[in-house]
């Protein structure tokens, strides 16, 4: 761990109380590496984990939120319903295996994972309304839905549409969808925020990160603080997890800002035969 002081939990900026750095667990399939993982960081000072139905890894996240020394309402916990699973019933049912499975009683964040498969925004969202109203989830969130489905995911939903997660870096900056989220009110949240570690060969981010002496990873991960972007970068190991944290204590310049803006690349990371784009 950095041998700097150590940032705390409330150093983590906010979006309308979702901490706005936290812990993403994609491709952490290793039971014990993911629950380690996810006890290391909630014990270093993070606050917000993510998982998925489809991750098949929510046994092993309940199991390092239980075992860190941190309160479970002190931890915001996000997961998604797989496309599979996004008919009414389906959506109720297997949110309710999501939450034995994670071992609480409700989750802070529960996310359409994509508006594709059984996406019926009428019904799925009914389900979702449902499990908010029951008090099974705090907040409803939508995720890879591009500006048209979140207008419609709004128009559908009687709760507010609290969140849509998407990739987003400085090799997707996805400038058109978050001016859409932020007209309904809609947090935006950057998965890959990293672009699955392409950002460590981009010379603008590089040249910046040595002018600081930090890593490309906490330029990437400042510049989308800066943009009012939550980020959950995904990292097993504890330096890896512990590099992403000590992200926050970096402040950008308004010309290192300029400077990544004027990247003007797409490298979309993800790109699945369903998306809706």
């Amino acid at each position: 761990m950095s041998e700097q002081q150590s940032l705390a939990p409330e150093d983590v900026p906010r979006a309308n109380g979702m901490p706005m750095l936290g812990l993403g667990t994609w491709q952490n399939d290793d039971p014990t590496d993911c629950a380690r993982s996810v006890e290391t960081a909630l014990n270093m000072g993070y606050r917000h984990i993510d998982t998925a139905q489809i991750y098949g890894n929510e046994e092993a996240v309940g199991e390092g939120i239980a075992n860190a020394d941190v309160d479970r309402e002190d931890v915001f916990l996000a997961t998604k319903v797989w496309t599979d699973n996004l008919a009414y019933d389906d959506v109720i049912e297997s949110t309710e295996e999501s939450l034995e499975k994670l071992g609480v009683e409700s989750v802070d964040l529960l996310y359409v994972h994509w508006p594709s498969g059984e996406y019926s925004p009428e019904e799925t969202l009914r389900a979702f309304d449902e499990l908010y109203d029951e008090g099974r989830i705090d907040r409803i969130g939508v995720s890879n839905f591009q500006p048209e489905h979140v207008e419609t995911a709004v128009e559908y939903t009687e709760a507010p549409v609290f969140a849509n997660q998407v990739e987003l870096h400085p090799l997707l900056p996805q400038e058109e969808l978050r001016e859409a989220c932020a007209e309904h009110d809609v947090e935006v949240v950057a998965y890959s925020p990293l672009a699955r570690g392409e950002v460590f060969d981009v010379p603008e981010l590089e040249e910046i990160a040595d002018e600081h002496g930090v890593s490309a990873a906490q330029v990437s991960l400042a510049w989308l603080r800066e943009k009012g972007v939550t980020a959950i970068p995904k990292a097993t190991s504890e330096d890896h997890i512990d590099d992403n944290w000590d992200s926050l204590r970096l402040e950008l310049e308004p010309e290192d800002v300029e400077r990544i803006d004027a990247i003007d690349r797409t490298d979309r990371q993800v790109d699945p035969d369903f998306a809706p784009w």
